[in-house]
């Protein structure tokens, strides 16, 4: 059974150009389909904002009672290109009246140019691509190939798997053992032990940034780096939107090269445009071995990719890396348009822009609340307010639900706290944001904490 409260509360009335609440959150109405939800579905799907949803479009998501919310969610980072982009749902319909829904691994043209298409978005040297379903399958499809690698060219010794303190990388289990986040792993009996953490540069809760740091870590721990095949981070760590500094990973970049250690980037947040780049890691000016991408990918339809090296690519002989939605053509002609879109709409470009408005404003207004908000991290549209318990940084969850909640009462859609101890207010709007609505989700979030917090 859920915890989540769903008595219904009376809250003001909203009415603007891109929020309309008119009636108590949770509606009345949609409790007893909230009810069936908890009733059939696993305790751990009722964590989110107790909405309803009915349809989206672009940055706003609607009830079927009359509210509507400024999305800044984008569905948990998938929504790139706006809920339900015309041109993303025309392909998708398209697609399905040609009649090929399902294919397998058997060729068809559609995945022909889908894999084409990211080869030519992605650095040089990386193309070759691997189509899945989600950003788990990628991120344990790439620890494999690493793996593999590793013991090609250095046999069982060469096998250890280095990743990062408090990242999140998934939920099936390779991912979840490759995470940072001890609360995700303490029901796994057997950790696979050669798989390490090492500390993550964040500046805030891991003030010392210096490189040395990792190789301290891994000798600390008894790894020397010839034991290593791969390196694996997220672009920035998906729920405090925190990047390590620049030449931090160029050092690190270079390590691998010393030692012949695979570098991966988990993208699957960060990618096609979210930062304002149309890769994260171009924020660090270095490229990796492997990507990692899904999320953004289609803004909307299940779809992820590893793209790579060719000779990474190609360790495995032909039927022994496949999947069977590979490239499904449905989710292969979203991924398409919403390229297209991406490139033709400008949205990486739209994304810095309104990223120099966002992150200035959200570290204003977290200057506002220095007893509450610990630190304010993000780039482009992504952007986390890690909340604390006054004084300190010990995350205070508690006060990060609170406030998502009073936003959600007030028609800005945001997702459940997320990141260290549950307590980052994570910011991620549509990369099709524009000022106006921006500036407006601005001052609710700012009312919101000011509320919750005073």
């Amino acid at each position: 059974m859920s915890t989540q409260d769903l008595t219904p509360q009376k809250v003001p009335l909203i009415q603007t150009k891109y929020r309309r609440i008119v009636t108590p959150i949770p509606v009345p109405e949609s409790v007893s389909i909230l009810e069936r939800l908890n009733r059939y579905e696993p305790r751990s799907m009722g964590g989110q904002p107790p909405v309803l949803w009915d349809r989206a479009e672009g940055v706003q998501v609607f009830d079927r009672w009359g509210n509507r919310w400024l999305d800044w969610s984008s569905g948990v980072l998938v929504t790139n290109a706006g809920h339900g982009h015309p041109a993303i749902r025309r392909a998708i319909v398209e697609q399905a009246d040609r009649g090929l829904i399902h294919n397998y691994c058997f060729p068809s043209e559609i995945r022909a140019e889908l894999t084409e298409a990211l080869a030519r978005v992605a650095p040089e040297g990386l193309k070759k691509v691997f189509l899945l379903t989600t950003g788990s399958e990628a991120c344990e499809c790439a620890l494999k190939l690493a793996r593999t690698w590793g013991k090609q060219i250095g046999g069982d010794g060469k096998i250890t798997l280095v990743t990062f303190e408090n990242a999140f990388h998934g939920r099936t289990l390779g991912s979840q053992m490759a995470g940072g986040i001890p609360a995700l792993k303490e029901w796994i009996v057997n950790l696979d032990q050669n798989i390490v953490q090492v500390p993550f540069p964040d500046g805030f809760r891991c003030p010392d940034v210096r490189f040395e740091l990792f190789e301290q870590s891994l000798a600390r721990q008894g790894i020397r780096p010839e034991m290593v095949a791969g390196v694996m981070t997220e672009t920035y760590q998906g729920g405090n939107a925190s990047f390590a500094p620049p030449e931090y990973i160029q050092k690190l970049r270079a390590w691998c090269d010393r030692h012949e250690v695979l570098l991966i980037f988990d993208e699957v947040q960060a990618g096609f445009g979210r930062t304002g780049t149309y890769w994260g890691f171009e924020h660090y000016g270095a490229t990796p071995d492997l990507i990692c991408c899904g999320k953004g990918i289609t803004s909307g339809l299940p779809l992820s990719a590893v793209i790579g090296r060719n000779d990474v690519m190609d360790l495995y002989p032909p039927g022994a890396m496949t999947s069977t939605h590979t490239g499904n053509p449905v989710c292969a002609a979203a991924a398409l348009a919403n390229l297209r879109v991406i490139e033709e709409e400008k949205l990486v470009e739209q994304a810095r822009a309104m990223g120099e408005l966002l992150q200035p404003e959200l570290r204003r207004i977290g200057g506002r609340f220095p007893q509450y908000i610990g630190a304010v991290h993000g780039k482009g549209l992504v952007a986390s307010l890690h909340v604390v318990k006054p004084g300190g940084i010990e995350p205070d969850a508690a006060t990060a639900k609170a406030v998502v909640r009073r936003a959600v009462e007030k028609g800005l859609m945001l997702f459940s706290p997320v990141g260290y101890g549950g307590a980052s207010v994570k910011i991620s709007p549509p990369l099709v944001t524009d000022e106006e609505p921006l500036r407006e989700g601005i001052a609710v979030i700012e009312e919101a904490l000011q509320e919750v917090l005073q």
